[in-house]
């Protein structure tokens, strides 16, 4: 039986507050999971920029939902505006999962462990090692700390000189005395030292919006030559399947290119976080994504 017949006067909303919102693949993989699980919960996407997003929220409350998740613009906005933050949450400063107790909102964070764990599935451990990451958002900033407390040894977080440059040097700051990493910040038009730092590194994570609509042409790597067939080359972009990036790295023959899919369905802890089970997580990638279940490429 379709979602759509499942639909009564108990079925209770979980969404996605974004903007845009329109390209999430979110609804298909929790409506997929509530159907196969036989709950009675549906989730839905909605356009909500930050000037809304308080309301929103409340709404949140209001309609009894089970919680929501949050993307750009609202990972960082919906801190002040929530009951409680999760310790993970507290320390990255970014909020992408929320579960709702009877009117008291409570901020996850799951990037960053979906990313570690996007990895691990493939057989890759990128501890003790070196990285390079284009990014300062929430996803970036998850991913940075989230690696460090992992046990990667070193990052160059390269931003642009914008108004994310301030959260960059923060993330910086709280790696570099709060964690075992270390972290530098450069500025992502600073080319060669882009260039030299992926050629140290095992890894380079774009958590950008380039390659996003409306920037489907654009690259943070001009050349795919900045890269070895060795490199980790990950986006953390999943709409379009294959961004300008990736399609440099493949052209260069790097081994291991990833989207932001498997790093999204990792992210399932959201729906543990509502629910108190687990996600089957094979079964989503499967049949949402439709791709086989040990094979973690985009």
């Amino acid at each position: 039986m379709s979602l759509k017949d499942e639909i009564d006067g108990h079925t209770v909303l979980a969404g996605l507050l974004a903007h845009p919102a329109g390209h999430s693949m979110s609804p298909a993989m929790y409506n997929a999971t509530f159907e196969k699980l036989g709950l009675n919960d549906a989730y839905l996407s909605f356009d909500v920029d930050a000037p809304e997003l308080a309301h929103a929220l409340q709404a949140m409350r209001s309609l009894h939902f089970l919680g929501g998740n949050l993307s750009m613009p609202n990972k960082q906005k919906a801190i002040p505006l929530l009951d409680k933050l999760s310790p993970a949450a507290k320390l990255i400063g970014a909020v992408n999962t929320i579960v709702n107790d009877h009117g008291v909102l409570t901020g996850h964070i799951t990037d960053g462990t979906g990313f570690m764990q996007a990895l691990s599935n493939d057989g890759l451990d990128i501890r003790g090692e070196q990285m390079t990451l284009a990014g300062a958002g929430g996803a970036g900033t998850a991913i940075a700390i989230q690696a460090v407390l992992d046990g990667v040894r070193e990052i160059n977080i390269f931003n642009r000189r914008d108004a994310s440059w301030q959260n960059a040097e923060r993330n910086v700051a709280i790696i570099n005395d709060q964690t075992q990493g270390h972290a530098t910040l450069f500025a992502l038009d600073d080319q060669p030292a882009l260039k030299a730092s992926i050629s140290d590194s095992v890894i380079y994570v774009d958590a950008t919006p380039a390659g996003m609509k409306p920037l489907e042409t654009i690259s943070n790597v001009p050349d795919g030559d900045w890269f070895t067939p060795e490199t980790i080359v990950f986006d953390t972009v999943y709409a379009p399947r294959e961004t300008k990036l990736m399609q440099l790295a493949k052209e260069a023959g790097v081994n291991h290119v990833y989207n932001g899919i498997n790093m999204l369905i990792n992210q399932g802890a959201a729906f543990h976080l509502w629910t108190g089970l687990q996600m089957p997580v094979d079964y989503i990638r499967e049949t949402v994504f439709g791709e086989p279940a040990a094979v973690a490429h985009s």
